[in-house]
């Protein structure tokens, strides 16, 4: 078990390795989009939406809303840029658990908007300051997926996987009738991958939406232990290392 978990934060990277991270971190986007949707009333892995909105609020002279939606814009930015940081130094310092660094500080925020959410809800900065903190989140993880991949997948623009399904489907329904033409084929395998990412967001969602409809903000824990699982080989490897060094 732990040898096929393993592979999923390796150094050593196949597209069979980088498909089944994909999935995981889609099931997690989808459940923290969904859930976080129930928690603050707005879904924040939406950055074309936020940023329309903070044009909308700017013409109609909303300047606290405008101000909000940039923050979130930025908090997403800021995730990515922080994934980018972490990674390239875990990897000049030849660290195992370099591609996992990002999803340890994912897993940490969850657990701390998980087990101190019902708390911070009290104080009157709960809804920008949980915002702000899952765009961090959203940008952080989906930063992940895309440097693995070499930008092949990524876990929270769903709207990017529909349009590419689209296509697909679009060449594979298509009825190749000139001859001497090139046919038209689909790419079976891209599609495949695609239909599985937007499943895995899909069943997350429901998964964050149910858990956080019946039992609050502690149905992120799971979610962070999840991500700690798929950490949790590698960075013992680099802790033993570094003992024994």
């Amino acid at each position: 078990m732990f040898a096929t978990i393993r592979g999923f934060t390796s150094l050593q990277r196949t597209p069979q390795a980088d498909l089944k991270l994909g999935s995981v971190l889609a099931f997690v986007a989808g459940a923290t989009n969904a859930g976080g949707f129930l928690a603050v009333g707005q879904y924040t892995s939406h950055m074309t939406g936020i940023l329309s909105s903070v044009a909308d609020n700017l013409v109609l002279g909303q300047l606290a809303l405008a101000g909000a939606g940039l923050g979130a814009v930025l908090a997403f930015l800021l995730g990515a840029m922080t994934t980018a940081w972490l990674v390239n130094w875990g990897l000049r310092h030849e660290l195992r658990s370099a591609y996992g660094l990002p999803l340890m500080l994912e897993a940490s925020l969850l657990l701390v908007f998980g087990l101190f959410g019902a708390a911070i809800s009290l104080l009157g900065v709960f809804l920008p300051l949980t915002v702000v903190l899952l765009c961090f989140i959203m940008g952080l993880q989906n930063a992940v997926i895309t440097k693995i991949s070499r930008a092949v997948i990524r876990t929270t623009h769903i709207t990017g996987l529909l349009t590419d399904c689209g296509i697909e489907l679009g060449k594979l329904l298509y009825v190749n009738r000139q001859p001497g033409q090139p046919p038209v084929r689909a790419n079976r395998d891209r599609l495949r991958v695609h239909g599985q990412l937007i499943a895995c967001f899909f069943l997350g969602g429901l998964a964050g939406a149910l858990g956080f409809k019946y039992v609050g903000y502690i149905s992120t824990v799971p979610l962070a232990a999840l991500l700690l699982l798929l950490v949790l080989r590698p960075a013992l490897d680099d802790w033993q290392r570094l003992r024994t060094a």
